[in-house]
């Protein structure tokens, strides 16, 4: 494709990377970005609209299967659409079950939610790089990146939204002194009242970071996969510009890594609602716990 858009390598990857973004300029009026400069320069006044759109369908996809499975249920034998989204539902609550132990009737649902749709958004990446951003400019669309994953501020707002909830509960579980200690009366601890005042700061420092590292771990091991895995695909995408023989290879390739990143979208979905359920359940922990 590269070839017949008359882009080089560069100009093909840059391209393929660039949002579809909305904000406002430097000039002050409000407009779409032409090109990744223009999106950096929009800074915090702008939106990928290209991400929303995707994001947003796949979860009212996912909303109105689940929904449309359940109002079909059967108490007989189940169809296959049927087995198949118990199975899920089953794994979620499982998965909850075995790794949170206070009670919250919330974290099961949410477990569900968050892996059905980090997957589905993940799949995404297994849709040949060329087709929609093909489609998309045939209607006058310059750029369209279809894979919600690879955009930081997706992974980035929902490990915030695991990491205030974590916070909530924390603070209603333990009230703000419990949590406060916990922040500062752990790892180092002394019945020394002077040696014990100088380990508070060391404890809190240490916690503190810990704390912060949760949303940020969360949020870069799906982002750095999922780009890492779209970086792969448009790789192997300019193979084909190479004549036929690099693109016979190419395909042999795509075919392989796509088989491959199966595994790796579903266990980042996995990875991410294991480690919302464990946030969860160490919201729960009292100080006999920790």
């Amino acid at each position: 494709m590269s070839d017949e858009a008359g882009l080089t390598a560069t100009e093909y990857i840059k391209h393929h990377l660039t949002n579809l973004t909305y904000g406002r300029h430097a000039d002050g009026h409000w407009g779409w970005a032409h090109s990744a400069d223009e999106a950096k320069e929009m800074g915090f006044m702008s939106i990928n609209v290209d991400t929303m759109f995707w994001s947003l369908t796949l979860g009212a996809l996912f909303l109105f299967l689940f929904w449309k499975i359940a109002k079909r249920v059967e108490s007989g034998v189940p169809g296959g659409w049927q087995n198949f989204i118990e199975m899920i539902v089953e794994f979620a609550d499982g998965s909850a079950k075995s790794a949170f132990t206070g009670r919250n009737k919330m974290v099961a649902p949410m477990a569900l939610t968050i892996f059905v749709w980090v997957f589905l958004m993940n799949l995404m990446d297994l849709i040949p790089v060329d087709w929609i951003p093909f489609v998309s400019q045939k209607i006058g669309i310059d750029h369209m990146r279809v894979v919600p994953s690879t955009d930081p501020n997706i992974t980035f707002g929902m490990a915030i939204a695991v990491f205030m909830l974590m916070l909530f509960y924390s603070l209603k579980i333990k009230r703000p002194a419990g949590f406060l200690g916990e922040l500062t009366l752990h790892p180092f601890q002394s019945k020394n009242p002077l040696l014990q005042a100088l380990f508070v700061p060391i404890n809190f420092i240490l916690e503190f970071v810990s704390l912060l590292s949760k949303p940020l771990s969360l949020s870069l091991r799906l982002y750095g996969n999922m780009f890492a895995g779209e970086m792969i695909f448009i790789l192997i995408a300019l193979m084909y510009g190479g004549g036929w023989a690099l693109g016979l290879f190419g395909g042999f390739l795509q075919l392989g890594w796509a088989i491959f990143h199966i595994l790796i979208i579903t266990l980042q979905a996995y990875i991410f609602m294991v480690l919302t359920i464990v946030y969860m359940d160490m919201a729960y922990q009292t100080g006999e716990d920790h």
